[in-house]
């Protein structure tokens, strides 16, 4: 399992996220081989920097806000 710090691992998940219109926090930890409670916890805090956008469809995803 791989290890970054919470700069990091934002930084992976804002590149992972170029790569798909949206994905689940789940395919996120998988694609970057990380826990999901740590993808969680950056998600999170990119949210509320306004960096990713939750999008809920019956469940909810992750993307990148449009512009």
């Amino acid at each position: 399992m791989a290890e970054y710090t919470q700069e990091e691992l934002q930084a992976k998940i804002l590149e992972v996220l170029t790569t798909k219109d949206k994905m689940k926090n789940k395919e996120i930890a998988t694609a970057l081989d990380v826990k999901k409670k740590d993808v969680d916890v950056a998600v999170n805090a990119l949210a509320m920097e306004g960096k990713v956008e939750f999008l809920y469809l019956g469940t909810s995803y992750v993307t990148l806000p449009k512009a």
